[in-house]
């Protein structure tokens, strides 16, 4: 498993512990010492992970081993059944959408997948979303009105994709229509930051009347190190940045911009997914379950004012 360099205390106690378990057939009189070492991993563990950084938190988000949308999909969900293809140019892999069960609850579930190789990467363009990928989101999101689905929206990506070609397809466009139809969306929608947040390209799937992040998660305007190459000309400044960005969920949520976050297991979401999973499970269905009560036009209504609330600004004379 990929180690961060914080972790390394934690990661070289592990060895340590592995290599004294191999021993253990042979000198049995070391199952102390493995103890020992074993609950002097957890103090330090609590160390390491009880004061994270903002950009230790990003590291952790960005971590190849933590749980994709299609990981969370198959943990959590039954009978998906992908939809392909936006009916105007190409199916973008970067963004995953179709219809799931969730217990008793029929969704449309919509998310950024990234790669576990450089091959799946490359076809997942890194969670990188082409135009025709927020396009294939909110044809998937108009099923989900047209047949009174609430939708479940995954976001996992460090920006849509700037690419020459996806500017020639209306990349901005795409991402404006969404932010103006997902508002107006007569569906339930709750949304989860589940690894990187980045910038319009997470926002673009996600005006949501219920809004979630991972505890290691970030949701951004902008990345730590595009934050770092305009005001400090290096992206060495990266830790700063993210610092002075208050992407993390404590202050996401003191601002107004999410609603609830959701706790990970010690060193993060790939240390225990299916810890992960029960908790997103039932905060998922119980608030789809609150907003299936809500009548259409108050659904849309108190949308338009949650979002409407976000930003705070002080006029002086």
């Amino acid at each position: 498993m990929s180690v961060l360099d914080f972790e390394k205390p934690v990661a070289d106690i592990q060895k340590k512990i592995a290599e004294l378990q191999s021993l253990g057939g042979k000198h049995v009189d070391l199952l102390p010492e493995i103890q020992k070492l074993q609950e002097k991993m957890e103090l330090v563990k609590a160390q390491v992970y009880s004061k994270l950084t903002a950009w230790q938190r990003i590291q952790i988000a960005r971590h190849p081993k933590r749980p994709y949308t299609l990981d969370y999909i198959s943990m959590m969900m039954t009978d998906f059944l992908e939809i392909h293809g936006d009916r105007l140019f190409a199916d973008d892999q970067a963004m995953i959408t179709g219809f799931a069960r969730i217990d008793d609850e029929m969704v449309v579930v919509i998310g950024q997948q990234k790669g576990r190789d450089t091959t799946e990467n490359l076809r997942r363009n890194f969670g990188c979303a082409h135009p025709e990928g927020y396009r294939k989101a909110m044809r998937a999101m108009r099923l989900a009105e047209k047949f009174g689905l609430p939708v479940v929206v995954f976001i996992d990506t460090p920006g849509a994709y700037p690419g020459i070609g996806a500017e020639e397809r209306g990349q901005a466009q795409a991402i404006a229509e969404n932010l103006r139809d997902m508002a107006g969306l007569r569906t339930p929608v709750v949304a989860v930051v589940i690894g990187e947040g980045g910038s319009g390209g997470a926002l673009g799937i996600a005006v949501a009347d219920y809004v979630m992040i991972l505890q290691n998660a970030y949701y951004s305007v902008i990345s730590p190190e595009g934050c770092a190459s305009i005001l400090w000309r290096s992206a060495t400044k990266a830790p700063e940045a993210a610092e002075a960005l208050k992407l993390t969920g404590e202050h996401l949520v003191k601002f107004g911009i999410i609603d609830e976050i959701i706790p990970e297991p010690l060193g993060g979401a790939h240390h225990d997914p299916q810890q992960v999973v029960v908790r997103l499970k039932e905060s998922i269905l119980n608030q789809i379950r609150r907003l299936n009560a809500v009548s259409t036009n108050d659904l849309i209504e108190q949308r338009y004012q949650k979002f409407r609330s976000i930003g705070q600004f002080v006029s002086a004379k």
